[in-house]
């Protein structure tokens, strides 16, 4: 029992940092909403390229062109690439265009030897952009009319070279509550929102996808998306580049001006931490397992434990005490984010089986990376080494 409480201490003073540094979080990432251009910039301001992957993405392009459509900042173009679609992704991109002259419709060159496909859209759409800002940002987001603007707004008064926003996640099913939701518990409670500015280390850092804006000179100068062609999370892959050369970059909450349904249910979940979870530990077995079974230890365990030391084992006064501390600070943290992100308070009693999941879609990850047919996104298998993209194949 003593090494037990002796453990017990350790676990809550790691959780006690973890949320020293969830509170700091809070305070550092701001939301992007409150930058406010002059209305000068609005009508007059630079001009800025939106750039938009888009594969198979009939469902979801009109939508997000029309909200680009929307947008109070008014010197856009707004440039589609159909990345080889078998769907009406193209069609719908045409058709809006004769509505709005800013939006373009780009076709799709097969997929280059040695690329992943969402970077190799985003290089082909660079090279047909002619702003002086860049903002890449998925098909299957929603923008609020300020969603240009405030970022460009927080890239100028915060005097970043690039930064990135976190949209709204739209978690409809049970699966997508249960696994999205990490993402909001990763970004505020176990990463120092506020040394990816003030370091030059590109270890720390972290991006979404669904949005980032560079400065056109910093992204020709970090090498682009060729600079990163191979990794198949370019998101974060690309602002570690920023930050590799020098540059300043920045991550903001952007659940007033963007959102995103990121997966439609059960499959698209397991598909989509299953692309990424391997990859984030560079492929490493041992990593994976001890970030997991670290993650487990804080987030899962002390709620097992605590009813175990209550009702059945009867354990000592100061370990139950020690316990209960670290399911407080658990509790803490999850009512903190339902209320910032307004999601539902019945999940947080569900929190075991969101951790759960978060075990079983890293076993899948290791298990469709290394002995699956690859990883699968976009209707694309790919391999773990550069050599080994199965680009042409169709899913089944």
């Amino acid at each position: 029992m003593e090494y037990f409480l002796y453990y017990q201490y350790t676990i809550t003073a790691v959780l006690s940092l973890i949320l020293i540094n969830f509170i700091i979080n809070n305070i550092v990432y701001k939301d992007v909403s409150k930058f406010i251009l002059p209305l000068q910039t609005l009508k007059k301001g630079p001009l800025v390229s939106v750039l938009i992957p888009a594969r198979n993405e009939e469902k979801n392009i009109g939508r997000c062109l029309r909200s680009l459509s929307k947008q109070d900042y008014h010197n856009l173009e707004i440039l589609v690439l159909d990345d080889n679609s078998s769907d009406g992704t193209g069609r719908v991109v045409e058709e809006l265009s004769k509505k709005d002259t800013r939006i373009r419709l780009i076709r799709g060159r097969s997929l280059g030897r040695g690329w992943k496909g969402k970077s190799y859209a985003c290089h082909q759409l660079s090279g047909e952009a002619t702003g002086e800002y860049y903002v890449f940002t998925d098909a299957d987001t929603l923008h609020f009319p300020n969603s240009i603007s405030a970022s460009f707004g927080a890239l100028i008064s915060s005097r970043l070279d690039a930064l990135s926003v976190f949209p709204k996640q739209i978690m409809v099913s049970v699966h997508e509550r249960m696994i999205v939701v990490f993402i909001n518990l990763a970004v505020l409670a176990l990463m120092p929102l506020g040394m990816i500015r003030k370091t030059r280390s590109p270890r720390i850092s972290i991006a979404n996808g669904q949005f980032i804006l560079f400065k056109r000179s910093v992204y020709e100068s970090i090498g682009g998306h060729r600079s990163i062609k191979n990794d198949i999370i370019e998101d974060v892959a690309i602002s570690k580049q920023v930050k590799k050369h020098g540059y300043r970059f920045m991550v903001f909450d952007g659940r007033k001006t963007v959102y995103c349904r990121m997966y439609n249910g059960f499959k698209d979940v397991v598909r989509g931490f299953s692309k990424f979870i391997f990859a984030s530990m560079n492929y490493s077995v041992i990593k994976l397992g001890v970030v997991v079974w670290f993650i487990m230890l804080l987030f899962m365990l002390p709620v097992f434990f605590l009813p175990l030391g209550l009702y059945i084992f009867n354990w000592p006064l100061l370990v139950n005490i020690l316990i209960l501390s670290q399911v407080s600070i658990i509790l803490f943290i999850r009512i903190a984010m339902t209320f910032r992100f307004k999601s539902r308070f019945s999940d947080i009693f569900l929190h075991p089986l969101s951790m759960l999941y978060i075990a079983v879609l890293s076993v899948n990850s290791v298990y469709q990376a290394k002995h699956g047919k690859g990883i699968f996104w976009k209707d694309r298998f790919y391999g773990i080494a550069e050599d080994e993209d199965l680009d042409n194949q169709k899913a089944k």
